[in-house]
């Protein structure tokens, strides 16, 4: 693998992590800029003037660049990330399938590597905290001397990756939710009201799958359990149907005389969200919710 050598940036740093992640970290780096020791590596990114994915050439700098099909710039790591992506994460989460490893790919080209790609390119407004910055601090500076730079480059690949896996993780973890979410609906008794028996992350399944007709989402909070009102939109504070007026803000007794509910613990004041000591506790405030008491 070769790219070019001096300062690098956070796109051929991240380039490097997903063919690593790719070849399970059998593979030789180079880093030149000399034609003649690039032109036998298997694969060049960010350097060459040339994009060629079948010969394996990943450079963007060229005067017509590479562009998505949006029109935004693809730098190094979205080049790489578009032909090696998927076999990453599958080297990164070996027990993934096929259709979870498609979807993990596609939320980090649209998320984490279209973001590098766009800072690369200047497409987007650079910001001291953004991480293609702080990866790029990992370059030696002028009072260093001494520091190699294949070393420093390395140091920076090693946090790319990890933040590659984490990313990765993430992306599949919302893919395993949505799975759940789904047959947590198929299952469900009444269509307003979600049961998760673990605490599964649930909103942006419920909007990603259509799930209209829910309302309430009882599942596990520790030793305890709640039901959540669902919001009218993903990311919102409102609720489809807010929990009834008389609870909000009650605890223990006072909550559990106006809702008939023995065991319920709160209600916040907002009405998004309340509890109970068991599952049958919060599900029955679910009921509750539903029929308006």
């Amino acid at each position: 693998m070769a790219t070019h050598s001096g300062t690098f940036h956070a796109d051929d740093v991240f380039a490097y992590a997903i063919l690593k992640a790719a070849t399970g970290g059998d593979l030789t780096l180079v880093r030149t800029r000399d034609g003649a020791v690039l032109a036998p590596a298997d694969v060049v990114f960010d350097v060459g003037g040339v994009f060629d994915a079948g010969a394996r050439r990943y450079d963007h700098h060229m005067r017509d660049k590479p562009l998505r099909t949006d029109g935004a710039p693809y730098s190094s790591a979205g080049l790489v990330w578009r032909d090696f992506g998927a076999e990453a994460v599958r080297g990164l989460l070996p027990a993934a399938g096929d259709e979870a490893v498609q979807s993990v790919w596609q939320a980090l080209d649209a998320g984490l590597i279209r973001d590098v790609d766009l800072m690369d390119n200047g497409a987007t407004t650079p910001m001291s905290g953004h991480f293609s910055a702080l990866l790029e601090a990992w370059n030696p500076t002028f009072a260093e001397e001494g520091r190699d730079e294949t070393e420093a480059f390395l140091a920076a690949a090693d946090l790319a990756g990890a933040v590659l896996l984490r990313t990765c993780a993430r992306a599949h973890a919302d893919v395993l939710a949505r799975r759940e979410v789904a047959e947590a609906a198929r299952a469900s008794e009444d269509p307003a009201i979600l049961v998760l028996d673990r605490r599964v992350p649930w909103e942006e399944a419920v909007f990603a799958l259509g799930l209209a007709q829910v309302l309430y989402v009882v599942r596990p909070a520790g030793n305890d359990w709640t039901c959540s009102a669902v919001p009218p939109e993903k990311g919102s504070f409102a609720q489809r149907r807010p929990l009834p007026d008389a609870w909000a803000g009650l605890r223990d007794e006072a909550l559990a005389a106006v809702s008939g509910v023995a065991d319920a613990t709160f209600c916040h004041p907002a009405r998004f969200v309340c509890g109970a000591r068991s599952r049958e506790g919060a599900l029955a405030l679910a009921r509750g919710a539903v029929a308006g008491r």
